[in-house]
């Protein structure tokens, strides 16, 4: 019955994404990007992470998370308004630029984030279930991506990118049903667990900003001017923050009360092992969706960096050289980093890129004479100062 459910929820999914009403229309194409940026490992990563760390308060983490990213996201939607009427300062454009170089870095860190999980958890179910093979399997799909993306530029891309989502938001519905299955059974029985955290004070604090890269990725649709209308690309960050924090808050909701302190293990691909607890067929449905996942946010923050890079040398490095550059900086992390580790730089880089944007948001809203907006807006970049500092990974 569960089997059939979860794959009931998975075909329905998979089918109304590829009605064609949906999958050809303009928005939902530049929603793709971001969304396919946003959960290409959160629901991976976070759900074994967050119950292990905060317990009973994980889903209220969660939602700070979403919360956070959502803030930060206006931020970048107030720039894309501002910088489409034409009307920046000097100082803003500079600050632009300032920020553009932060997050071509961070692009660098993500991209390695997103391919050495794809290589952890390609290899999870395998004989060869270890750091050099998995780095093995990184360092291949790298390689693929290059290859696309140097011979069949952004729009190739693009397509592969719809493809992946699909099938990852297909999966993550079966896995949603299977869960909240689980969580009824569970309910019913009046086993719902309440496992207190095993952080607090400080050490929660910085774990947390440790953890922004994991709704990181609506920025994408700063960079994709070329393709989109400014309009188009606010509401489409607009549609994937708020059914990615959708979908976190579900999965953190049915997944923080449902297993005992110490279930499964604490590496980067604890979930496989958690969702085997609940269904046989979701480990091997996770893996496949935790491929689709990672190859999708990969694919979405390559193409973000390349037309950045370009954006920002004035086309003296074009896109597919900054393919290049990014693949060949994403190998060295892969030998020299574990996934953690990454995880943590990546997030630094990342809140380092928001304080900018909402640095550059402030100014704006202190031109047009909106002293409140400019006070929440500085105080976001204070915030994201914050983070870039004291974000800490995973023990």
């Amino acid at each position: 019955m569960m089997t059939a459910l979860i794959l009931g929820a998975t075909l329905g999914t998979a089918l109304l994404l590829l009605w064609p009403r949906l999958s050809r229309a303009r928005l939902w194409r530049a929603t793709v990007t971001p969304l396919a940026s946003i959960i290409g490992s959160g629901f991976l990563v976070l759900g074994p992470i967050l119950e292990a760390a905060y317990g009973i308060w994980a889903p209220v983490v969660m939602a700070a998370l979403c919360l956070g990213a959502w803030l930060f996201g206006a931020a970048v939607r107030a720039n894309i308004a501002r910088r489409a009427q034409g009307t920046r300062s000097a100082a803003e454009e500079r600050l632009e630029t300032g920020a553009s170089w932060a997050l071509a870095f961070a692009y660098v860190i993500s991209v390695a984030y997103y391919l050495n999980l794809f290589g952890a958890f390609g290899t999870r179910l395998t004989p060869w279930n270890d750091p050099l093979h998995a780095k093995l399997l990184t360092s291949a799909m790298f390689l693929l991506v290059l290859g696309v993306g140097w011979t069949r530029g952004f729009s190739a891309l693009e397509r592969l990118e719809q493809i992946a989502v699909g099938l990852k938001l297909a999966i993550t519905a079966g896995l949603l049903a299977g869960l909240a299955v689980f969580f009824s059974d569970k309910a019913g029985d009046g086993a719902l667990l309440a496992n207190p955290p095993t952080l607090s004070g400080w050490a929660a604090l910085t774990l947390g900003f440790g953890l922004i890269v994991t709704v990181q990725g609506f920025e994408t649709t700063r960079y994709l001017g070329a393709e989109y209308t400014a309009p188009t690309r606010i509401r489409a960050m607009k549609l994937a923050q708020g059914l990615s924090a959708g979908i976190y808050m579900a999965y953190i909701g049915l997944i923080a009360y449902v297993f005992p302190p110490g279930t499964g293990d604490a590496s980067e691909t604890a979930i496989i092992g958690l969702m085997g607890l609940v269904a046989p067929i979701l480990p091997l449905m996770l893996t496949a969706a935790a491929l689709a996942a990672q190859f999708s946010a990969a694919v979405a923050d390559t193409g973000g960096a390349g037309g950045l890079v370009e954006e920002l040398t004035r086309r003296r490095i074009r896109v597919r050289t900054a393919y290049a550059l990014l693949v060949g900086l994403g190998l060295v992390l892969t030998w020299m980093l574990d996934v953690f580790e990454i995880i943590a730089f990546a997030s630094r880089a990342f809140a380092l890129y928001y304080a900018l944007q909402s640095g550059i948001a402030a100014m704006g809203a202190r031109a047009q004479g909106q002293r409140g907006r400019a006070l929440a807006f500085e105080a976001l970049a204070l915030l994201g100062l914050v983070i870039a500092v004291f974000g800490a990974p995973v023990e």
